[in-house]
């Protein structure tokens, strides 16, 4: 079986939607593509020269993350990345992430980044591992309310979580610069609706001081982010145990940051790092000496809420 490989266009949108539902349990991955206005050109398919449509997907998103000193830097994230059972083992995937690499290279990407479980095809085309850790254990039993009052958050503090996210990240390598339109779909994509989070009030202000979002897989609670001032960590982690235990998980996670070793034992009992190898990077103008000081700098973290 032959293919065509090619850029997207407007045409391929509704081949591409059927191509991701059928591979994935996600349906907002329209959503996140119609965010880039040069979609189509970052959007690389493999088109069956049969007739029998579109055997596979790759999409380079532009992104501004930040490096190891906290500048930001264009970085080229894979994502959306399908292939037709029918299709598979052809090294269709491999052809595409050649042109996106020459696309990112051309736009003067620095470096690319993607996330996944299964490396091989990308270690064979350039990309390479790096260790992620984080924290999980048992969750506490509940606890009574801590120094700063957790309520669930509102549309109406949409604005002061954004700041207060832009200010605890800042200077976080590997953090992405979030837009308006990332807030608006991105983020609720991969965290769903903002009432679902969490924030901590200052008592003596009555301003929001941490934010964070907790979510819910089987017995396990995942804390998927975090921003704020360090000492209402404790407030927000007692928070997500209590709701944890309430609704019947025994067990959470939670990335690494700032503050959190001291506010573990609001959330966690037996605290265990585990280190995972989900990332991948590839460097195109950058060096490699740099991305990899970027991936390993402290404190270096790319939100679940950014990705591709």
């Amino acid at each position: 079986m032959s293919a065509l490989i090619r850029t997207a266009t407007a045409a391929d949108d509704p081949a591409l939607a059927a191509l991701w539902r059928r591979c994935f349990d996600a349906p907002h991955i329209a959503s996140l593509h119609a965010l880039d206005p040069d979609r189509h050109r970052h959007t690389f398919v493999a088109q069956n020269t049969a007739g029998d449509g579109i055997d596979a997907v790759v999409v380079y998103v532009p992104r501004l993350i930040r490096d190891a000193s906290g500048a930001p830097q264009r970085v080229g994230g894979i994502g959306s990345v399908a292939t037709r059972p029918e299709a598979r083992g052809q090294g269709l995937v491999r052809l595409l992430l050649a042109e996106a690499e020459r696309t990112m290279t051309a736009e003067q990407c620095a470096w690319s980044l993607l996330f996944t479980g299964t490396p091989g095809v990308y270690r064979s085309s350039g990309w390479q591992e790096f260790d992620s850790t984080y924290t999980e254990g048992t969750l506490v039993p509940p606890a009574g309310p801590g120094a700063f009052p957790v309520r669930a958050a509102v549309p109406q503090d949409a604005a002061e979580v954004a700041a207060l996210h832009h200010a605890y990240n800042a200077s976080r390598p590997l953090s992405s610069l979030r837009a308006p339109e990332d807030w608006a779909v991105r983020v609720p994509a991969w965290y769903g609706p903002f009432e679902e989070s969490l924030v901590a009030v200052d008592p003596a202000s009555g301003a929001l001081a941490g934010w964070i979002v907790a979510q819910h897989a089987g017995d396990r609670v995942e804390v998927r982010e975090f921003a704020g001032a360090q000492q209402c960590l404790g407030s927000l982690f007692s928070a997500v145990a209590s709701r944890g235990r309430a609704a019947g998980q025994t067990r959470a996670r939670v990335p690494g940051g700032p503050g959190v070793a001291a506010a573990l034992p609001a959330l966690l009992t037996d605290a265990r790092q585990v280190t995972e190898h989900v990332g991948m990077v590839r460097p195109l103008h950058a060096s490699p000496a740099s991305v990899r000081a970027t991936v390993t700098a402290p404190g270096a973290v790319h939100w679940y809420g950014d990705c591709f």
